[in-house]
Formats: C-alpha cells, structure tokens, sequence
C-alpha cells in the first residue's frame, strides 16, 4: 500500500507506507526524517497499487496532540527567525535574500538548529551575520545559499499555465532544458513567454519534449499531401496535445482537424506504392531502366577532325567567290 502526505498546504508530495496506519485524508500523520519525525498531513488516504513499490519511508505513526504542539510551536519560531534574520541582514547591507527558515529541535547532538535558506547573485562574506543571529535567536546558525530554481522550489507560485509550479509539487529533480527544446515544440523564442517564475527555462519543456518528438517522427510534415475522411488536402498545423494534424482541403479551401491515425494511414500507402501525389505517375524502378551507354571516344574524336575539314572548306569556298 502507498499513501501520500505534504509538509505544506498544495505543497510536495512525500509517498510513505502506511505499515499497520491507515489515517484518513487531513489526518496528521508522522513522517521520518534525518532530523526525527515530523508532522505533515495526510493526502492521499493508503491505498493499493498493482505495482510493486518497495523503497518507501515507513510511516512513524499518527499525530499525538504533544505532537501537534510542538509543530504548531516550530511554525510560530520560523516566523519569528524570518523576521529577525531579515532584519539583521539589513543591518549588515549584505545582497541576501532569505528564502526559507528550518527549525531543527530534535536532533541528538544539538539543542537548537535555525537553518537560513538564502540566494544572492554571488558569494557574500556572512561570518559576522551569523554571530549577530546565533546571539539573537540564542541557537545554532546555519546558512544555505540556493539557486534560482531552488529558490522558486521553497518559495512557491502560480506559473503561465495557472497551476502551481512543478518544482513545488510533484517535481524531484531539476534536469537540463535548452532551447532546442522550444524550437521542437513552436514555441516562440522570447524569454518571457518560455522562462518560469525563477526565471529559467521551463522544466516543462524537457518533460514535455519526448511527446513532441515522437509525434513529429509518425505524423506527416507541414505541406505533405494527404487524405482524410473529408477528402484529400495538405497538412498545414500540427497539434501535439490532441494529437491531431491541421489540414487544408483541396476541394472547398476550408480546414479541419483529423486524427494523426486517420491522416497517417493513406500516407505510409502512397510511400509503399512509390508515388509522392495521389495524381502523380508511377515512378519506374532503376533496374528495369535501360543504362545510357556513352558514346565511344574514337569516334567522337573521328567526328571532329571532319567537321573541322568540312568548315574550313566553307571558307575556302567562301574566299573563292
């Protein structure tokens, strides 16, 4: 059995096995961490899965009300060392930008723990920041410098599709986008219309790009004659999340959108019949067409010598009259 639970409201999900537990959606539940467990609820109530999943963090039981305290307590100290930590950076003028606060209160070797998430455009000297918060926030400082997409990961957002973003949901890992991949897919090239809320390139685009490229290797291309159950045209457009081709009409000039299936059929019959138009002719195979055979050079080269004769005779007769 597989269930779901998130730190954060509409936050990542973390799959867990439920074990001997069976909470109910809403429900707060344990989850082990390298810091001890803690509090997330619970979204996806335990269910069965037809695969096997082996791997998954055993969940450390149901929530107590001590439980419910203690992370209720935590929330309110992360608030307060946000404040603190925001202030004492302006105080210091560093470039820093606090993007989230990790409150650690059960680990063995240390009392306290205040881990300070932060970006900056470049390395910052923070050894006497971290004096004046340890003082302030009577805890052990720890401060991490995150990147763009990190930074976006923690913080949360909408993006241009009006969902929240990947990164904050159900996405893992970051993996590699160039623009190659916008190119695959025809979307314009403008910085705003293909970057997300950090700033980047979409992680869409690279989940998204093997969709795109399987459908350009078994649809037709833009301009190739083909025909559909509303007669023959020409394929003009392309539309990959429907997976289904644009195309023009002969007869009335009008544009419809047919299934790849409907439009790829007609089109692996013409290039087995070796015809490139339903009205072109039959094209004949090499091998039954008769080889050119050259002319021999002894006789071209005979031919010439006479002409050449033949020529200055025309002169002379020429200059004879």
């Amino acid at each position: 059995m597989v269930m779901a639970v998130s730190f954060e409201r509409y936050g990542r999900l973390y799959y867990l096995d439920p074990g001997e537990f069976r909470p109910r959606v809403g429900e707060k539940v344990l989850v082990p961490t390298d810091d001890g467990p803690e509090v997330a609820e619970c979204v996806w109530a335990p269910q069965y899965v037809t695969e096997d999943i082996g791997g998954l963090p055993l969940c450390a039981g149901i929530a107590t009300a001590t439980d419910l305290d203690r992370d209720e307590q935590n929330r309110q100290r992360r608030a307060d060392a946000r404040v603190i930590a925001k202030r004492t950076i302006r105080e210091h003028d560093l470039p820093m930008k606090v993007v989230g606060i990790d409150f650690v209160d059960r680990r063995p070797d240390i009392d306290q723990l205040v881990i300070v998430y932060f970006s900056a455009p470049h390395r910052v000297d923070f050894r006497e920041l971290v004096r004046d918060l340890a003082r302030a926030l009577r805890a052990r400082i720890e401060l991490r410098q995150v990147g763009a997409r990190d930074e976006a990961r923690l913080q949360g957002g909408i993006g241009p599709c009006g969902r929240d973003l990947c990164c904050a949901t159900f996405l893992k890992d970051f993996e590699p986008v160039s623009v190659r991949m916008a190119k695959d897919q025809d979307l314009p090239l403008n910085p705003l219309k293909i970057s997300g809320a950090c700033g980047r390139l979409m992680c869409c685009l690279k989940y998204e790009h093997p969709l795109y490229q399987e459908f350009n290797a078994k649809a037709p291309a833009l301009g190739a004659a083909v025909e559909t159950p509303a007669g023959d045209g020409v394929v003009v457009g392309h539309n990959v999340p429907s997976d289904t081709v644009v195309v023009r009409l002969a007869a009335s000039g009008r544009r419809c959108a047919c299934s790849r299936a409907d439009v790829c059929s007609p089109r692996q019959q013409y290039e087995a019949s070796g015809t490139t138009t339903p009205d072109a002719a039959p094209v004949v195979p090499e091998a039954s067409a008769a080889p050119e055979q050259p002319e021999p050079t002894e006789e071209r080269r005979a031919r010439k010598p006479r002409r050449r004769r033949r020529l200055h005779h025309d002169d002379e007769g020429e200059t004879t009259q």
